[in-house]
């Protein structure tokens, strides 16, 4: 093994440039699979954090299914089960805070986004839970606005005993005196403020109700608490559940599939690694032809020849992932920079540092390692196959277009004819594989490809490099190798067709959304709470806020949405209530299925309109039931229609009347308010008399509608921006690819460069033999990109409106326009080290040559 790692040793310390960049591609695709899957679970714990406050350390916790709130005398039918030692019922909400509320200054860093709120009684709360108060007193029975918060909490906001903690709630803000400081919180979760329980109920608007029942067992036999929390669940019914609140897990499992879409481009950027790889060994064996010969001659044996080749990949393998993994992390942290302004402002969510765990880190070497390994193995098989005199005898030149034209390439073109016929089944699953089947047939055509399609590029070429000849001799050095050409076009390939992938989506998300918002957020003014879209972690107001909004002259109608978390045939669902009189005059559903029919279906019983997603996730469609776990139990609701709006179009969502949101699960609490005036109204005065209505309700930012469409289309561009910028990276490996290919053909040429600037050839038409193989390989690997970009955004598109999202297909014209400027500069960019590099070629040093 000491000979196969000196000569792989040798050999990488000899062609330093070519090292390099094979090495960069591993790099960068280990690079992406790590930044992307370091970012997504940050967000992911983030949002966790702020929605679901650690529970402390009890031996069960117990909520409703909908994690919606119950009558507190369940906390005895729970302390009646036998083996149950001691329970606590408690009222715990989350309250997220408008900016700047604790402070009242935009020039400092909130403290913290969000609290817990947690109501609890006294006696049963110490029973179960030791509460070490460092400064002051706990709370006792009977305590009206008292509160006890955490040395941590206290130090964020500058408060003590004695100070003064005002929050928002449902019924206007209340100032609560801090009476006592805890230890600082060491669980995960939000600071928690501490109230007595029938405060919390006074504050929430809930009286007689909590969430969360906490318990200890008598057994520590694990079958007999299993049977104890049997007994526990058969005791309070079907609708409890013990472990965690399942408010907002719908939201949580639209960011599993954006991390499996990040997931894929990192694999697709190792795969283009992959490629350039494959490329290089296998151009390395031809170079070394004469190497492997003299070697083989002296007694090596294939083992030796195979593990040489090997060994070079590993020691590239090794090193790239450990700079990509580096890297990764340091594209983590840009991301965070980059996303924490804008989830700060939308989700009220703060993300933290990239999360790296020891999966990710032991998934990106193997990745990394293994496909660098894999992609060397073929060449390494047939560089320990080359006998010695094979391997001295003087190589052949240009390959037959018959040779080409063999199994693989009828292959590629059976599979782009099943590709197309898959796309006019229009179904999503057979459009799925045929993208497969596309893209693989174009590879596999792409060799057979090269010679008429370098020779229509060299054709344009001609008329720039006129009457030099360039282009004539780029074309034949390309199409002498066409399958290594066909090889790193590849790269080129799947990083414009990921471009056009992206265009397409981007371009139809714009018009389709856009249509939507424009639909749903039409009203004059709007009420936003914090966070949007994450309606569990708002607190709302009552109905009383608009009432007097209804009551500011010039103000004709007001339309609230209600929030309730629930299950819907077993799957989580965000449950949102509407007006089915006044909701339509102030914003509207965009209906895929039915029409505006059902609002007015929505007053006659229990009836529900769908989200498309909802509807997709559900299997449902008008006239069928769905089943929505209340928390008194199941009921079934007639779906009338199927549409959505903007700010739950990611989101399943079903919408019901108010009465019922009300009836079923005891919620008037309003999330989000839209208002519209009356005609000739004067605008000034109205929005400062809805301005003095939300006084007591800072929880809501007070937003004209059409300035809140400018501030999401926006938002749209900077993040349709950060996206083609990060395609556009992904696309960076074609580059390397290309330097790769043209640096080798400048070494194998290094004998003809020399004759041509023996016969008279200068530097610059050199420059201009390697430019024009460059522009050529850039064009080829364009071309079909483009064309598998197109087939692949058609399938995305396709596939997230079967999703439920709204979308229509557009062509996406700019994204060709980027891709056709881009291969031209990459090609450029590409050229200026291998071009340089034969320019400078000593003729006598080149025409000695071996």
């Amino acid at each position: 093994m000491n000979i196969q790692l000196t000569l792989a040793a040798r050999y990488l310390r000899g062609r330093k440039l070519r090292t390099t960049l094979t090495t960069l591609a591993i790099l960068f695709g280990v690079l992406v699979i790590v930044g992307m899957n370091s970012l997504l679970p940050a967000f992911t714990r983030a949002f966790q954090t702020n929605v679901l406050a650690a529970a402390g350390q009890v031996d069960a916790t117990i909520t409703l299914k909908t994690s919606d709130a119950f009558d507190a005398a369940k906390v005895d039918r729970v302390a009646a089960v036998e083996g149950v030692r001691v329970v606590s019922g408690l009222l715990n909400r989350t309250v997220n805070l408008p900016a700047d509320y604790l402070d009242d200054d935009p020039a400092r860093p909130d403290a913290t986004g969000a609290l817990s709120l947690v109501g609890i009684d006294v006696a049963q709360a110490t029973a179960l839970h030791a509460y070490n108060v460092q400064d002051g007193r706990f709370l006792a029975d009977g305590d009206a606005d008292v509160a006890v918060i955490s040395q941590s909490l206290a130090e964020l906001i500058g408060l003590g005993v004695g100070d003064t903690l005002t929050l928002p709630t449902p019924t206007g803000q209340t100032a609560l005196t801090i009476a006592g400081i805890l230890p600082p919180r060491m669980q995960l979760g939000n600071e928690e403020v501490f109230v007595t329980l029938a405060q919390a109920q006074a504050m929430l608007d809930m009286p007689g109700l909590i969430n969360t029942i906490e318990a200890n067992f008598d057994v520590v036999d694990e079958d007999e608490r299993l049977a104890l929390e049997q007994a526990i669940l058969t005791e309070l019914g079907d609708t409890f559940q013990l472990g965690g609140l399942s408010s907002n897990a719908e939201l949580l499992a639209n960011m599993d599939v954006a991390q499996a879409i990040f997931s894929l481009l990192g694999v697709l950027a190792v795969l283009m690694g992959g490629f350039i790889i494959f490329n290089t060994f296998r151009t390395i064996v031809a170079e070394r032809r004469r190497d492997i010969g003299m070697l083989r001659a002296l007694g090596a044996g294939r083992r030796t020849i195979l593990g040489t080749f090997l060994a070079e990949g590993l020691i590239q393998g090794v090193i790239g992932t450990v700079l990509g993994i580096l890297a990764g992390y340091g594209l983590g942290l840009l991301g965070v920079a980059a996303l924490q302004p804008i989830l700060s402002d939308m989700m009220n969510v703060d993300i933290g540092a990239p999360v790296v765990s020891p999966g990710l880190l032991i998934g990106s070497a193997v990745i990394g390692i293994g496909v660098t390994l894999l992609a060397g193995l073929l060449p390494a098989m047939s560089a320990g196959r080359v006998t010695p005199l094979e391997a001295l005898r003087p190589s052949v030149g240009a390959v037959s277009l018959r040779r080409l034209m063999g199994v693989g390439f009828w292959a590629g073109v059976v599979m782009i004819a099943l590709a197309v016929a898959a796309l006019l089944t229009r179904d999503i699953a057979f459009i799925g594989l045929g993208a497969v089947l596309f893209v693989i047939g174009l590879i596999l055509v792409g060799p057979a490809l090269v010679n008429p399609v370098a020779r229509f590029f060299s054709g344009l070429l001609a008329a720039v490099f006129a009457r030099s000849g360039t282009a004539q001799l780029a074309q034949g050095n390309l199409t002498r190798q066409p399958s290594r050409a066909a090889i790193t076009a590849s790269t080129m390939l799947i990083g414009m067709s990921i471009l056009i992938l992206a265009a397409s989506v981007v371009t139809s998300v714009t018009a389709g959304f856009g249509e939507v918002m424009r639909r749903s957020l039409g009203s004059d003014f709007i009420l936003i709470p914090p966070s949007i879209a994450a309606w569990g972690t708002n607190v709302g107001a009552g109905s009383e806020l608009a009432d007097a909004l209804r009551e500011v002259e010039g103000v004709e109608v007001v339309s609230s949405l209600r929030f309730a978390p629930t299950q819907a045939n077993g799957a989580a669902v965000s449950l949102l209530g509407i007006d089915p009189v006044t909701y339509s005059q102030v914003s509207g559903l965009t209906f895929s299925e039915g029409d505006e029919s059902a609002y007015a279906a929505l007053a006659e019983g229990r009836t529900a309109i769908l989200s498309p997603a909802a509807a997709v996730a559900l299997g449902a469609a008008i006239g069928d039931e769905v089943e929505l776990m209340t928390p008194t139990g199941p009921q079934l609701y007639r779906v009338v229609g199927v549409g959505g709006d903007y700010l739950n179009a990611k989101i399943t969502t079903v919408y019901i009347s108010h009465d019922n949101i009300a009836a079923d699960f005891n919620r008037t609490e309003d999330v989000l308010i839209q208002a519209n005036l009356a005609a000739g109204a004067d605008r000034v005065a109205a929005e400062a008399g809805m301005k003095d209505a939300l006084r007591d309700f800072p929880q809501f930012r007070l937003i004209a509608g059409q300035e809140y469409i400018d501030e999401n289309l926006a938002l749209f561009d900077s993040v349709f921006t950060a996206l083609y910028v990060l395609v556009l990276f992904l696309a960076v490996p074609s580059v390397i690819a290309m330097v790769n290919t043209l640096a080798i053909g400048v070494i194998e040429r290094t004998r003809e460069i020399g004759m041509l600037r023996a016969v008279g050839s200068t530097r610059g038409q050199v420059r201009r033999v390697v430019l024009a193989e460059a522009l050529i390989l850039a064009a080829l690997g364009t071309l079909f990109g483009i064309l598998a970009g197109l087939y692949l955004g058609y399938m995305g598109v396709a596939a997230l409106e079967a999703f439920g999202y709204p979308m229509t297909y557009i062509f996406p014209t700019m994204g060709v326009i980027i891709a056709l400027v881009a291969g031209i500069v990459f090609g450029v960019l590409a050229a200026i080290i291998p071009a340089r590099q034969a320019s400078r070629l000593e003729i006598v040093q080149a025409l000695r040559y071996e």
